[in-house]
């Protein structure tokens, strides 16, 4: 079987062939470091790590790059907003960033580039393009002339006309044309700059991703380029032109782009008082609800965040948590299951994931194989033990690719179970004096409990 993506170049589902046989060179749109992480920023960094923990599972090499922004206007606005140093904003948002990405459970890439470690190089790449009569200089800035470059358009589906009608774009009377894009902008006063042959200035936005993926992914082509819908244009637009304006080869031979999420059907903002950080979710959930939140729809999907989708999705975290912890006590010894049935859910998953990453159909196959065990768990059927380890061996399979812990959430001492026990048995009397003793007993232990209309559930603190 092979895997297929979908190309937001060519508009298609591809079959995955990448240029150097098993290995996958992936390069991911990251973060700009002028503030905290919000939980759009939380689906990017997510649903990118599973896609590479997918093509891993399924034996390829991934390469992946995932680069770090730290030189930007926004930065700099930052800085003059609270009245700090641009290093000052870059090195606390970097920290925040390295915790969030801790906290979230989402590996680091293989490297991630900071921009400003590529100045030079940059420096080289713009005037590689003014050489080739790509940009030009005016008054210490340069730009990159789009009317050039005759493929320009061919990502986001537009001609220029139609990209100018469209966008608004910032009136500088130094460009030739409305759609020409800055590759240096020169320093205004008190700005973080670099030397250059065009004065003292910083690079523009885009010319950072294409400089630090060929570099280091050591290849003018990559294999996948991947970021967020909002990005098509004008970033991937232009980061494919200035890229193959200067190599004459394709730039990334496959596109993946994320959809983007609302909150409660609105954008996010911090005017609307709807901006929601990592460190706001963690106060309330574990990474692993947040992340089957996301898993929920597909990656490609538009995705609206409420947080009473977030209860619901952390009752579904719950139920497979307790299951968990009653299949780590079953004897590794016992007999494993049909390897047909084995052979038949991995079939399932493997299948579901191949067609352009579907997690909502892979995440059924794992509510499937926790649906069997419940039935089977507190029922005598021959064959049962064994039956339920493979089944427990499945999901942490299935977990592992999509960087889930319900084991962890679901360990347990004895005593903390027959504390459960009791106090489930307590309501069931009505004996609600005992029951909240027993809840002020387990949050001692750093066990939550809430009672539901499905009955107890609870999660470690």
């Amino acid at each position: 079987m092979s895997i297929h993506i979908y190309n937001s170049l060519t508009k298609k589902k591809e079959t995955l062939t990448p240029l150097s046989g098993k290995t996958v060179t992936m390069y991911s749109c990251g973060v700009t470091v002028y503030d905290k992480c919000h939980i759009g920023h939380a689906r990017s960094l997510y649903i990118f790590d599973v896609i590479r923990r997918y093509l891993a599972y399924r034996g390829y090499a991934v390469r992946f790059i995932r680069n770090i922004t730290d030189v930007d206007d926004k930065i700099i606005n930052k800085g003059k907003e609270l009245k700090k140093s641009f290093d000052e904003v870059v090195r606390e948002n970097i920290e925040a960033y390295e915790r969030d990405l801790k906290n979230l459970g989402v590996d680091k890439a293989d490297v991630e580039p900071r921009a400003t470690q590529y100045i030079p190089k940059m420096i080289a790449f713009i005037t590689a393009l003014m050489e080739k009569g790509f940009a030009y200089e005016v008054d210490g800035d340069v730009y990159f002339s789009v009317r050039q470059f005759k493929g320009y358009g061919k990502l986001s589906g537009q001609s220029i006309d139609q990209m100018i009608e469209a966008t608004r774009i910032e009136q500088d009377p130094k460009k030739r044309d409305p759609l020409d894009f800055a590759l240096w902008k020169k320093t205004k006063e008190d700005e973080k700059s670099w030397p250059s042959p065009w004065g003292p200035g910083r690079p523009g936005w885009h010319i950072e991703c294409s400089c630090m993926s060929m570099n280091e992914l050591d290849s003018e082509t990559i294999d996948i380029h991947a970021g967020g819908r909002d990005l098509i244009f004008p970033h991937h637009e232009n980061e494919i032109a200035q890229s193959e304006a200067l190599t004459g080869k394709t730039f990334a031979k496959v596109w993946i782009h994320h959809g983007l999420l609302t909150i409660d059907g609105q954008k996010m903002s911090k005017s609307l008082g709807n901006f929601i950080t990592l460190d706001e979710i963690f106060t309330k959930y574990s990474s692993d609800v947040l992340k089957l939140f996301f898993l929920q729809s597909h990656y490609a999907s538009p995705i609206d965040f409420s947080w009473e989708k977030m209860e619901e999705v952390k009752k579904t975290h719950d139920r497979i948590s307790i299951l968990m912890a009653k299949l780590e006590k079953i004897d590794r010894a016992a007999g494993g299951a049909d390897p047909a049935w084995v052979l038949a859910r991995q079939q399932e998953f493997t299948s579901a994931m191949d067609d352009d990453f579907n997690t909502p159909k892979a995440l059924s196959v794992l509510h499937d194989i926790v649906g069997e065990c419940n039935k089977l768990v507190d029922r005598e059927a021959e064959g049962k033990q064994g039956i339920l380890r493979a089944a427990g061996d499945m999901i942490k399979e299935i977990s592992r690719v999509f960087s889930l812990d319900f084991v962890k959430d679901s360990r347990i001492s004895d005593e903390e179970e027959g504390l459960l026990l009791q106090r489930i048995e307590a309501r069931k009397r009505k004996d609600f004096r005992r029951s909240d003793e027993l809840r002020v007993l387990l949050k001692k232990k750093g066990i939550i409990v809430e009672d539901t209309k499905d009955g107890q559930v609870w999660r470690r603190e």
